[in-house]
């Protein structure tokens, strides 16, 4: 391909494929959002192998429609309710083109000195945005930063590794370097807990593992709106101590996944004074988002006692797939475990001191260029635009609230509108069918009424999931299932969340 046909091939991808009418509500709305097929579609549908001699483009673009168009799930669409949402936007994608176009690894200063300084300064935008403590800017006489990763199961694993190894250095400090310190070293790692909130993202959990530590969670139950408490994280900590254990990392939360509880930040804030040792990084993959609106930054002032945080622009800010930010209070933390430089990386410039390698703060060697679809994004719509656009989610959360509430026959709310996302229930028909009358309060008759509804709304979740008009997803919060919708795509507006709610009426009058 020359450029010419580069040219025509790349207009050809705007104007006339897929990628353009997934933004146009007209051509998608009445689109299922799931697809059809079954596992294993494709492969009948490709060859065995590449083919002897080159294809014109116009054969491989006509099976974007032909092949990959009927397995894809519109996350676009605003009929896709499930899970968090992934937003897009014309401006980041035009910002991947350009990305695609410099190519560029970009692990040190000198591989692009645009790429490394830009992302400093849309992470020094970023964090004043959302109203972060001082801090984390780039300029703060405590030696803070950010930098964009790819998703926040990445930043935790970042986080993670370099919290254990904080500890090490910290508790081996007078230690020769040597063999006796690095066996020491693996001893203690039999003895690291990482802890999140029995509500938290897998990651940690998974960060843990691979990290070579043990994971606990901190109970967060339903009296303290699935929130981690300043005293339940004492007590766990305290827990593992008497065990011969100790903890060296916890994941907070503001916005967990299954019902967007944010936990005890400012009682959390005063115990990571009594445990100095303890790095606390604060996940805000999709209700950080939600930080740029002032109503909400008075979350942000306990972060200053903490180590790091994190939020995906992917989901809620109008940042196409990847980018996670992660703030870091002191960037020592990471460069003193991930920065090794072998002879072959070694420059003038980054021998000199003054300018950053991000290469030093993550776990790979190269980058992308992620900060440049965040400057067209951030300039596109400007600190008013995505105000409005995340008000406007917020709305549709609260208006979905409302149309539970004008069914109460058919449905529990179980957690309040949180940053859009409404959690819900759906009762069995009749107290008799739960095996209970009415005024029938024993604790067997409330455990098959639990049970019953449980078993009530996994039925009509998995129903309408089955039709593919909406996707919903489900999920289970202290032995309680229940219903997640969450309308954030940029195409939503309060006819799909009526639509769904008929849908969820309707399957649920229907008889059992």
């Amino acid at each position: 391909m020359d450029s010419s046909q580069f040219r025509d091939a790349a207009k050809g991808a705007i104007d006339e494929s897929e990628c353009f009418v997934l933004f146009q509500q007209p051509l998608i709305q009445d689109r299922p959002v799931l697809p059809s097929v079954k596992p294993g579609y494709l492969r009948p549908l490709l060859p065995d192998g590449p083919p002897e001699e080159g294809e014109s483009w116009d054969k491989i673009q006509s099976d974007i429609d032909r092949v990959i168009m009927p397995g894809l799930t519109h996350w676009q669409s605003p009929k896709f309710m499930a899970f968090f949402p992934c937003n897009s936007s014309f401006p980041a994608m035009i910002g991947d083109m350009y990305s695609g176009a410099f190519n560029a690894a970009a692990f040190n200063w000198i591989c692009s000195p645009a790429i490394t300084e830009l992302e400093t300064i849309m992470m020094d935008w970023l964090s004043n945005l959302i109203g972060l403590p001082k801090c984390f800017l780039s300029t703060s006489e405590n030696g803070g930063g950010g930098i964009i990763q790819g998703t926040a199961s990445e930043v935790i694993v970042t986080a993670v590794v370099a919290a254990r190894e904080r500890l090490i250095r910290r508790r081996l400090a007078n230690m020769p370097e040597g063999e006796e310190k690095m066996d020491k070293a693996a001893e203690m790692r039999g003895k690291l807990v990482a802890l999140g909130s029995e509500h938290a993202h897998s990651s940690t959990q998974k960060a843990a593992i691979i990290a070579g530590t043990r994971f606990r969670t901190v109970p967060a139950p339903k009296e303290t709106n699935y929130s981690v408490t300043a005293a339940a994280l004492r007590k766990t900590i305290e827990e593992c101590k008497a065990k011969g254990l100790e903890v060296f990392y916890f994941t907070a939360t503001l916005g967990s996944t299954g019902t967007c509880a944010i936990d005890d930040l400012a009682g959390i804030a005063e115990v990571a004074k009594e445990y100095p040792d303890v790095w606390i990084h604060v996940d805000a993959a999709y209700a950080g988002s939600a930080l740029v609106c002032p109503e909400y930054q008075h979350l942000c002032p306990p972060i200053e006692h903490f180590d790091s945080f994190n939020f995906n622009l992917h989901k809620w800010l109008l940042v196409n797939f990847d980018c996670s930010a992660f703030f870091i209070k002191r960037r020592k933390d990471l460069m003193d475990t991930y920065s090794i430089t072998p002879s072959y990386l070694r420059n003038e410039f980054t021998e000199s001191g003054l300018v950053t390698d991000y290469r030093d703060w993550q776990i790979p060697l190269g980058r992308r260029f992620r900060s440049l679809k965040v400057w067209f994004v951030l300039r596109t719509y400007g600190i008013n635009g995505l105000r409005e656009f995340i008000r406007g989610h917020i709305k549709l959360g609260e208006y979905f609230h409302s149309l539970l509430q004008s069914r109460e026959d058919i449905f529990n709310v179980t957690t309040e509108p949180a940053f859009g996302l409404v959690t819900f229930q759906v009762k069995p028909s009749t107290p008799k069918a739960a095996g209970a009358l009415a005024d029938d309060f024993t604790p067997d008759a409330e455990a098959q009424y639990r049970e019953a509804t449980n078993q009530r709304t996994k039925e009509v979740y998995e129903k309408i999931n089955a039709k593919g008009d909406f996707f919903l997803t489900s999920t289970v919060v202290c032995g309680t299932y229940v219903i997640r919708v969450v309308s954030a795509t940029i195409l939503s507006e309060e006819k799909y969340l009526k639509g769904v709610f008929d849908a969820l009426v309707e399957t649920a009058e229907a008889k059992e």
